[in-house]
Order: C-alpha cells, then sequence, then structure tokens
C-alpha cells in the first residue's frame, strides 16, 4: 500500500481477456498438431497436401520430385503403415540434386494402424530434390497416406512466433478503477504498470566461479531468475573419492540463489555416459554399484529436498547405459521411482541432447525419446510421478540451425503432454552465432509445448569458450546483446495510462509480477502502489486489489 492507504478503497478490477488475442500474420498459419498414437484412420493432411497433391498413393518405392528453394522452410507429414508387426521404423529423406540426404522425420510404424510421421527441412541450397520413404525392416512394406509438403518464408515463420507469443505469453488486460463502494467510476485515473518479474523461466547455467567473483554474481543476478548448476551437483563434483562427500560448492551457489530470488533445476543425479562416472565408480561390481547409486540418490535429493523446482534424474540415457548395463534395463526407470519417494514435489527430467539439433541422429529421435521415456514413467509405481522433457538443446554446432525439425520435434514432444524445457541452450563459436542463437532461442519460446528455457553460456571470466555472453570485462558479446535484446523483448515496458471517463484503461501484457501506481486525478491526490500478478491460470475472470487515494 502506498501513503494514505486506508484513506479510501478503491477496487481495481482486471478482467483478462484470453480469448483477445487477434493479431494477424501472413499466409498460411502453421499446424502444430502431433501424436504418437497409433490410429485406426489416418488425419487428413495437413495443409491440404501443400505441395503435394492428395490423390497421390504412395508406398516406400514412390519417389516424387519438387523443388526446394533455400531460405524457406518446409512442413513435413505423413501417415505410415507397415505390412507386419511392431516397431519399424520408418524415415523420410530427401535427396538433394547434388548427392545430399536429409532425414526429415520418423515414425514408428505398426501393421493395422497408422502412425503420424511429422518432420521437416530447411535447405541450404535451391534446386530439385527427390523425397521418399525408407524403412528399417527391408523385409517389411510400407504403405503412406496423406503426405503432406508446405513451403513457409522466413518472414511467415517469424509471423508464426509473433502470433503465438502474443496469444500464449501475454494477455489483453482491462483495468477499471471505482469508487471504495464499487458501484462509481473513477474517470481519469493515471496508471503506471511496471513489470517486475516475467512468469516464463528464460535463464542461464552458472558455475562454481560464481562464488569468488563479484562482477559474475552482479552480472548474473541483474539477469536471471532461473538456473542449473553446470557442474557442481554432479556425482564426480560431490564424491570425487568414494566415501567422502562434499557439498561445499553447491550448497554456497544455493545460498547465493536463494539471496536473489533465482530458481534452481538440478543437474543430475545420474549420469549414463561411462566417461562421466566418478573413476572409482568405473570398477564397482554390479551390487556395490547398485548399493553405491542407492546412496548417492539418497544423499543428493535428499540434501536438496524442497530447495529446486526439477531433477535431471538420468542425463543422457538414450545415447548411454552405463547403470543399464550394469544394474539391468529398468535402472532409469527405478531411479525416477526412488527420487520421487524421496522429493514428491520436485519435477522430475529425462535430459538428453540432438533432441532438436541434429536430423541424422536417430538415437534421439523424438519418436525414440518418447518410446524411452513412456517406458520410464509406465514402470509400476512411476504413473504419478510429476515428469518433465529435458531438450538439451547443446548440439546446434556453428552452422544454421534447422528451424523447421526443430519445430516439428517440439510438436511431438509436446504431444506427450508433459512440461517440456529447453535445458543446456548453446550454439558453437562461428560468424553467425548470434544471429543463430537468436533464432533458436525465437523458436523455444514461441512454441506452445515449451516452458521454459536455460542457456549454458555466461562471461568469459568463468570459463564460458563455446557460448560466450560477456568477455573478460563484462562487455557483452554479440551473443550477450541478442539475451539482452530478448531479455527486454520479452518483459513488457513501463507502461502509463489515463483511465476514461468510465474508470476503463487496457493494456496487453505479458504473465508475470507487477507493480501498479495509481493516482486519482486531482492535485491533492496519494499515489497508491500494488503488487499485482497477471497469471494465465485456467478461470481467472476478475482481480480486486486494494489502493490508496
Amino acid at each position: 500500500m502506498g501513503e494514505n492507504g486506508e484513506a479510501y478503497l478503491l477496487m481495481l478490477l482486471c478482467l483478462l481477456l484470453h480469448s483477445g488475442h487477434c493479431n494477424s500474420f501472413d499466409g498460411i498459419p502453421y499446424d502444430y498438431s502431433a501424436t504418437i498414437k497409433c490410429m485406426a484412420v489416418p488425419a487428413r493432411p495437413l495443409y491440404g497436401g501443400g505441395i503435394f497433391s492428395n490423390s497421390m498413393n504412395w508406398t516406400s518405392r514412390t519417389r516424387q520430385n519438387v523443388h526446394l528453394e533455400e531460405g524457406n522452410l518446409y512442413a513435413f507429414s505423413a501417415w505410415v503403415q507397415t505390412s507386419k508387426g511392431s516397431g519399424i521404423v520408418v524415415d523420410a529423406v530427401v535427396r538433394t540434386s547434388s548427392g545430399e540426404l536429409h532425414n526429415i522425420g520418423k515414425a514408428i510404424a505398426s501393421n493395422g494402424c497408422w502412425s503420424m510421421l511429422k518432420g521437416g527441412l530447411s535447405p541450404n541450397s535451391s534446386g530439385l530434390a527427390e523425397v521418399s520413404f525408407q524403412s528399417k525392416d527391408p523385409t517389411a512394406e510400407v504403405w503412406v497416406e496423406n503426405v503432406a509438403l508446405q513451403q513457409f518464408t522466413m518472414k511467415q515463420w517469424r509471423s508464426h512466433q509473433d502470433h503465438i507469443i502474443e496469444k500464449i505469453r501475454k494477455s489483453k488486460v482491462r483495468f477499471r478503477i471505482v469508487d471504495r463502494n464499487g458501484s462509481a467510476p473513477v474517470p481519469k485515473a493515471s496508471i503506471t504498470i511496471k513489470q517486475t518479474t516475467p512468469s516464463f523461466p528464460f535463464g542461464c547455467g552458472m558455475n562454481l566461479h560464481i562464488l569468488s567473483s563479484k562482477p559474475y554474481r552482479h552480472w548474473f543476478a541483474s539477469r536471471f531468475k532461473h538456473t542449473t548448476f553446470t557442474n557442481a551437483m554432479k556425482w564426480y563434483s560431490t564424491e570425487l573419492v568414494q566415501g567422502q562427500e562434499n557439498y561445499t560448492t553447491p550448497d554456497a551457489m544455493l545460498r547465493f540463489c536463494k539471496k536473489h530470488n533465482i530458481s534452481i533445476r538440478g543437474h543430475n543425479v545420474f549420469w549414463d555416459n561411462p566417461k562421466c562416472q566418478p573413476q572409482w565408480v568405473k570398477n564397482l561390481t554390479g551390487e556395490e554399484l547398485r548399493e553405491t547409486a542407492a546412496e548417492r540418490m539418497n544423499s543428493v535429493v535428499s540434501r536438496y529436498r524442497g530447495e529446486l523446482i526439477a531433477w535431471d534424474v538420468v542425463n543422457e540415457n538414450l545415447h548411454f547405459s552405463f547403470f543399464e548395463d550394469r544394474l539391468g534395463k529398468n535402472a532409469s526407470a527405478e531411479f525416477f521411482g526412488r527420487a520421487h519417494e524421496i522429493d514428491r514435489n520436485v519435477r522430475l527430467f529425462m535430459n538428453e541432447y540432438n533432441t532438436v539439433e541434429n536430423n541424422g541422429d536417430d538415437t534421439a529421435h523424438p519418436v525414440n525419446y518418447l518410446r524411452r521415456f513412456g517406458e520410464i514413467l509406465a514402470y509400476p509405481g512411476n504413473e504419478r510421478i510429476p515428469a518433465g522433457i529435458g531438450l538439451q538443446s547443446s548440439s546446434f554446432g556453428h552452422g544454421k540451425p534447422d528451424l523447421a525439425y526443430m519445430r516439428s520435434g517440439l510438436d511431438l514432444y509436446g504431444s506427450m503432454g508433459l512440461p517440456l524445457w529447453l535445458t543446456e541452450v548453446s550454439v558453437d563459436q562461428g560468424p553467425h552465432q548470434g544471429e543463430y542463437l537468436e533464432q533458436i532461442l525465437r523458436e523455444g519460446y514461441s512454441h506452445p509445448a515449451v516452458e521454459g528455457i536455460i542457456m549454458f553460456g555466461g562471461p568469459e571470466e568463468a570459463g564460458y569458450k563455446e557460448l560466450t555472453l560477456a568477455d573478460y570485462e563484462f562487455s557483452n558479446t554479440e551473443a550477450g546483446d541478442v539475451v539482452d535484446r530478448l531479455l527486454g523483448e520479452w518483459k513488457s515496458p513501463i507502461t502509463e495510462a489515463e483511465a476514461d471517463e468510465e474508470g476503463f484503461c487496457e493494456a496487453s501484457l505479458f504473465y508475470g509480477d507487477y507493480d501498479i501506481a495509481v493516482r486519482k486525478a486531482g492535485a491533492n491526490s496519494v499515489t497508491s502502489l500494488i503488487s499485482y500478478k497477471l497469471s494465465s491460470a485456467p478461470g481467472e475472470t476478475a482481480v480486486h486489489l486494494r489502493v490508496g487515494d
């Protein structure tokens, strides 16, 4: 409350117009629909087939030519079925005139039902290309229905992003100032709206150098409210020598975060990469490893119970299988179950790389990730685990990101209905690093299924050599300028408005926390200050707030 807050009681009614987003976009809208279910009947082709004719009959032997244009993006979809069995991997591929082969989509097909294959392509050259389907089982016939290939310009793609941001990250709010009885409007009141914290988690990794560098602490706390400790919580950091646990570093980093209201994703309980185990762990026998893994789980998850918003329970268990090879195929599922027993309120993630970055990595393709995570969550006792999908997004390299493939992957992950985070976003050094980083961040932020983004980058002083956001003097790099610009763009600017004769005014605001100052018209009026949270929670229609005169 501001000065003389008890002199008068006014009501500030906030009518959230969730359906009021009507900004236009160029061209045909993008279709975000996807499913991993096997359907009795294939759905109609997206975009009416796009470039392809609906009347075409496809099989695994069909070859269809198409002209691709560099700089455009292509959304691809089809429905596939096989002549026998289940679990048959079917790829959609494009071969360019120069002989380059691009995997643009993948599905796990079965006999007797139809699986959706969804993908995309951002070609690096223009010219004639050939589209076809390939089965991993050469003895299985593949039937294909309702193929669609839709072309978008980069301008149209950006227009989709802007449209979705307006629709899912913001709300049009109608304020009304009325008297203390709520019966008469207060005309011409002045309103100043200042956002203090956006609700969307857009954060950055943090390492141990934060403890010894005051400039690093200031740089971080002035920008970010969400983080992941890049190495400090990993097993090789907390128990380098067997039986000698040391949590000094992550404990100190936790205290810094609590002081500055920074939320933490726990990373990680276990890492399935054999090279990333403490050296002494590699020499344990099966039963010794089982007992020691249980001790690790109990130690780290219990220690930070109630302090974290998430845990990466198992890291990279699609590409690697250290624990499964020694403890059995259900090792990861058992880890998830035990983590949930210890801390029932924290969200538990499976975290993996090349999930949206690389269309040539079959191992971590969305259909394989979702199948594996589905098995983990279906394991007896795991059905009610609060789970999340962790997509590292760390292996884009320094080349142009394939945004069409990335978006189709996010569509597929989103079909599981779980919170989806980009957990370790990074782009390698290169002449277009800032440009490509911005494209990736925009694609993630604007996707309806993405609920948070963490970058793995930081200042040069802290040892960040790839995604360097600030130099040794803490001046922004090109990538740092991109991040600061997006932090500003995805936060409502200070808005000043005057209520009309009926006490109404409107504003389009990002979800998050706000300080609102209201001043009635008149020379002797006192400004009243209000803390207000604009929430996207369903069913919220009005908020009554006290203000002074």
